[in-house]
């Protein structure tokens, strides 16, 4: 059997996008099918896999919920479901707007496990109101013996952000930071932070079923939520902006007391049929 699929990115953190529009392709989307496809030397190679599927098609209590037509099925790169991703959204509202399936002169609401995205358009940058975010306590991340603490900060996905000296003090991340299975029993995604400039940081990040990535848009939002924070932007303001800079690329965080919205690029780079034969 052969079916349609496209390659894109957002700030280089990538995907494998699989149009399901009526869910008769995919079934369930095995999770070992979806590791396949991610693996870097024997697949693809992804951080992830966005299944396009109508929301009706789709057998989950939030594609039910959802006002939007579309719906984001997302995998991460070991197969296993997670909640939002924020380039990955993105990159899904460029393939609708690129493939005729919104139109392409209104904003784009797109449904996730993660509740209803809306995305604005305007040529090639792309901007998602990612909806309120919930910032708890600290606890603590460890890398080659060395200790941060860490806030946490919940954008769709749990997060926990510390601020580093320099971001070679991450060390290679092949391996996940240690972190407090208490807090996060389910993973987390682990982002170190450096600060670079007024209102701009630069970030790595380590997320949970996927390795250490070149963007995370989810984790971006954390850490601009956890800048803000910190410099008690919100409090002077109420409403702030943070660049925030990520090995694949820029993106821009604008932060307010109940929400948080995350602006960057996405792209479409290749799109054709397949036959898996793996």
């Amino acid at each position: 059997m052969t079916f349609p699929w496209l390659k894109g990115h957002g700030t280089e953190n990538d995907f494998v996008l699989l149009p399901d529009h009526d869910g008769t392709v995919h079934g369930d989307l095995d999770p070992a099918f979806v590791a396949a496809l991610c693996a870097r030397r024997t697949g693809l190679g992804a951080d992830g896999v966005l299944r396009v599927v109508r929301s009706a098609a789709l057998d989950v209590p939030e594609a039910a919920a959802s006002a939007g037509e579309w719906f984001m099925d997302y995998r991460n790169a070991d197969g296993s479901v997670s909640e939002m991703c924020g380039n990955g959204v993105r990159v899904f509202a460029r393939h609708l707007v690129d493939a005729g399936l919104v139109p392409a002169d209104a904003p784009v609401v797109v449904g996730t496990r993660d509740g209803d995205k809306v995305v604005t358009v305007d040529g090639d940058q792309l901007s998602v109101d990612m909806g309120a975010y919930d910032v708890r306590g600290t606890s603590k991340v460890e890398v080659d013996g060395r200790v941060w603490e860490a806030q946490d900060v919940r954008t769709g996905n749990p997060h926990a952000v510390t601020f580093v000296d320099t971001l070679a003090d991450a060390g290679t991340l092949l391996q996940a930071p240690t972190y407090d299975t208490t807090t996060y029993p389910e993973g987390v995604n682990v982002e170190f932070v450096e600060r670079v400039a007024d209102h701009h940081v630069a970030m790595r990040v380590h997320e949970r079923g996927s390795g250490e990535t070149r963007s995370c848009g989810t984790g971006a939002c954390a850490v601009g939520i956890a800048t803000a924070l910190a410099d008690h932007a919100l409090d002077a303001t109420g409403s702030t902006t943070y660049r925030v800079d990520v090995p694949g690329g820029t993106l821009n965080i604008t932060v307010e007391p109940t929400r948080v919205v995350l602006a960057g690029p996405a792209r479409i780079v290749a799109t054709g049929e397949m036959e898996w034969i793996a």
